[in-house]
């Protein structure tokens, strides 16, 4: 059976959906040779074991996995929202959007050729940046809680509205 470094090596395509606290650390696992190259789509924060916090406030995972990892093109995507979502946006009464930040123009492409694979049609994606944007993603994970908690249910999303155009 082959173990994640070498199948790390011979994929086109990884994804990071491990809890943001151990994930950078799993990834030094695998190696920086195997990741090398392949574009890693990143749906992973980190919480507290309470989650009431988040275990980096001041950055995101995003960043951190980037920054690790600086020949490995990562793509922020699918973290504002619950993991039947992800695969199933038509399920949702309505419209909803999906984020995508990265540094890597073509990484973002092929995540959203992915992207579009599960349902989420291109309208619904929205590029909102650099690796930096991130932030902003990890970070609704507190609110994402909040509502949650106030419909008594995880299976929902955003959705960006904007103003009509004149």
């Amino acid at each position: 059976m082959a173990g994640l470094s070498e199948t790390a090596a011979h994929a086109e395509v990884l994804v990071n959906a491990t809890p943001g606290t151990v994930s950078v650390e799993l990834l030094h696992s695998i190696g920086a040779p195997a990741l090398a190259g392949t574009l890693l789509i990143d749906v992973g924060v980190g919480l507290s074991d309470d989650f009431t916090e988040l275990s980096h406030p001041n950055s995101s995972l995003g960043e951190q996995i980037q920054e690790a990892f600086p020949l490995t093109p990562v793509v922020k995507t699918l973290c504002t929202m619950d993991s039947t979502v992800m695969t199933a946006p038509d399920g949702l009464d309505g419209p909803s959007t999906v984020f995508l930040s990265g540094d890597d123009a073509e990484a973002k492409q092929i995540t959203g050729r992915l992207l579009t694979d599960l349902g989420w049609s291109s309208s619904s994606q929205l590029d909102i940046g650099g690796i930096t944007t991130a932030r902003g993603q990890e970070h609704f994970a507190l609110l994402f809680i909040g509502i949650a908690g106030g419909l008594g249910a995880h299976t929902f999303n955003i959705n960006v509205v904007t103003r009509p155009s004149a």
